[in-house]
């Protein structure tokens, strides 16, 4: 094992991140606006490399709906995916604000526990 630091800014870390838990486990999926390469990456390129690693089929871009990507994410992660629902901008989870509050969090509690709902919301606010 390396004991060598090495040295990577907020993308760099969230972007391994990703790849690492993508690697580790075949359900991991990311979904949000362009965050396949072929888009760009997500914003200031997040996701940068992912879908040519990993597929489309595990990144997958999109249409601008914050309401739809988390509605999916939501989707997924009860049929045992692990989503990462990325919204581009923190200002626009008002948006999805019910599909977050009323259905994300409240799924295990209204079917007594039978269901989970392990999603991650990744988004970014400020400069």
């Amino acid at each position: 094992m390396s004991t060598e630091t090495v040295k990577m800014n907020g993308i760099q870390a969230i972007n391994s991140a990703l790849h690492e838990a993508m690697a580790a486990d075949p359900k991991v999926i990311v979904l949000g606006e362009d965050v396949a390469d072929r888009e760009g990456g997500g914003v200031v390129g997040v996701t940068r490399g992912l879908s040519s690693k990993f597929g489309d089929m595990r990144v997958r871009s999109t249409p601008i709906s914050e309401q739809a990507i988390i509605g999916a994410a939501i989707g997924a992660a009860m049929a045992g995916y692990k989503p990462v629902a990325e919204i581009m901008l923190m200002n626009f989870t008002t948006v999805a604000m019910d599909m977050i509050v009323n259905h994300a969090a409240k799924l295990r509690f209204m079917s007594g526990g039978q269901t989970n709902v392990p999603i991650v919301i990744r988004t970014m606010t400020g400069a």
